[in-house]
């Protein structure tokens, strides 16, 4: 889903101005300094092999002997709940303008055929459908149809192209999060890489993937989520070894990961809402395992998560310069 790395980009794109009055507004939130030798210290960490037992959970697109390509994105768990809010307002949006249609229609039978009965209400009850109709059609254009792009007009997900030959990943993102980005493998940081680089709170996210701007190219970091959401620690650092022992070693030893088809299955928007509660639902109660459901589909108020992304990404190294 395109809804956090959307925040993302709109965070490294802020104007100075919008920038200064938000730290201006969040003294108390500590920044971690990061120097040079704490991203090379990170770079080396991630060249050593961090599990004994390598394996990707996917999804994985392509594989061969020098291709693997995955699933890229944060929140694919949430995938299909914009889906069903655009859908519920064009859905208002249309039986209004059905209701509304109807009054018409007994309205031009009434003037065709008119012998005195009255036809204010029938008038006003029509007026007032098509208007909320109207309305309803014109928040959702105006102010709902950006944010139903990320799943209804654009690719079912964002993918992420590990190459051997040419040593560099390849991010593929819409072009208004900043489209296709080369970066250099030999630059890559993970927190699988090591549990004092885990992210806090890490089990039930996906394998985090973080290039220093100094390997980025760019004045703010790249920071990407891969694969499934996990249940523990060990998962991401297995999927992390499958990924570096692919890498720097080649597949050869590699457990062959089952390949997922492009083609968007109408499952393919459900079952990522499980990812990172297998081990709950193995062990739980059915009363538990729906309560766990509805927690994973809560997610955050809007308005913190551009406000966390924007200190995470700001504390992890100097804001951006706008230009």
């Amino acid at each position: 889903m395109y809804f956090v790395e959307w925040l993302t980009w709109l965070a490294y794109i802020d104007p100075k101005e919008e920038r200064e009055a938000f730290e201006k507004q969040h003294k108390k939130v500590k920044r971690k300094i990061t120097y040079e030798s704490d991203d090379q210290e990170m770079i080396e960490a991630a060249k050593k092999p961090a599990n004994n037992s390598p394996r990707s959970r996917g999804p994985v697109y392509v594989y061969n002997e020098h291709i693997l390509e995955m699933r890229c994105g944060m929140w694919e768990d949430k995938r299909g709940l914009i889906s069903i809010i655009s859908l519920a307002f064009i859905a208002y949006s249309l039986v209004n303008f059905a209701i509304a249609l109807e009054d018409i229609k007994s309205l031009i039978s009434l003037s065709l055929n008119y012998n005195g009965e009255p036809y204010g209400e029938q008038l006003f009850m029509g007026s007032l459908f098509f208007t909320l109709g109207v309305g309803a059609l014109w928040l959702y254009l105006k102010y709902g149809l950006r944010f139903t792009r990320f799943e209804m007009f654009t690719s079912r997900h964002l993918l992420i192209r590990f190459n051997r030959t040419t040593q560099q990943v390849y991010l593929h993102r819409p072009t208004y999060c900043g489209g296709i980005v080369t970066l250099p493998w030999h630059g890559v940081t993970s927190g699988g890489s090591d549990k004092k680089y885990a992210t806090a709170g890490g089990v039930g996210l996906p394998l985090e993937l973080l290039w220093p701007p100094s390997f980025a190219g760019a004045l703010h970091p790249e920071l990407v989520h891969v694969g499934k959401a996990a249940n523990n620690y060990t998962e991401q650092q297995a999927e992390w070894e499958f990924i570096r022992r692919f890498m720097d070693e080649g597949p050869e030893g590699l457990p062959r990961p089952r390949i997922t088809s492009h083609f968007p299955w109408p499952w393919q928007a459900f079952t990522p809402q499980f990812e990172g509660l297998t081990r709950y639902f193995r062990t739980s109660s059915r009363i538990t395992k729906l309560g766990l459901v509805r927690a994973d589909n809560q997610g955050l108020p809007w308005l913190s998560i551009d406000q966390r992304l924007k200190i995470r990404l700001f504390g992890i190294s100097k804001p951006p310069i706008s230009g």
